[in-house]
């Protein structure tokens, strides 16, 4: 078996796709039987930009189209997590320790009757807009981190949390 610390990371680009309301798009994996929800995310092909990437992918789980959003913040660095020991050589033919993701907050202009998670290579079995702040304790926990760090890096761009009551 290979040692995981070797495998290298996997380049994606995630899309943190916010409504008018400022709550936060996410969808259910078909491929997990799990109450998690994630952020529109994929792999970079060889010579994409990530940003080019993060639109493509967006697109291709949600139906979202390019004239649909609009660009307001790009995460100043790549963010990674690893997987859990046990999903390591069972995914992505076992070629990836985790991934490195580039990500990009995008204001979606148009209507929910716009989004259409039954795309061509269906990803998601659900969506909803979700609070920001909800992100982490909605997602699988090996990526709970990668969530709390796009978090941090949006922050200056999203609503206020709501306090916690005393």
């Amino acid at each position: 078996m290979t040692d995981p610390a070797t495998l290298p990371y996997r380049p994606c680009a995630g899309v943190m796709l916010v409504n008018r309301s400022g709550q936060v798009f996410v969808g259910q994996r078909l491929d997990s039987t799990l109450e998690a929800w994630q952020m529109p995310q994929g792999g970079i092909d060889p010579g994409e930009d990530a940003r080019a990437a993060a639109i493509r992918e967006l697109g291709e789980e949600t139906g979202v189209t390019p004239e649909q959003v609009e660009l307001i913040a790009e995460a100043p660095n790549e963010l990674f997590y690893d997987l859990p020991d046990e999903l390591i050589g069972k995914v992505w033919k076992g070629k990836w320790r985790g991934q490195r993701q580039r990500w990009f907050l995008f204001r979606f202009n148009g209507r929910d009757s716009d989004i259409n998670i039954r795309t061509a290579h269906p990803e998601f079995r659900a969506w909803r807009w979700t609070d920001p702040a909800e992100l982490p304790a909605t997602v699988v926990p090996f990526k709970r981190k990668l969530y709390e760090d796009v978090l941090a890096a949006f922050a200056g761009h999203l609503p206020p949390s709501p306090k916690p009551h005393a």
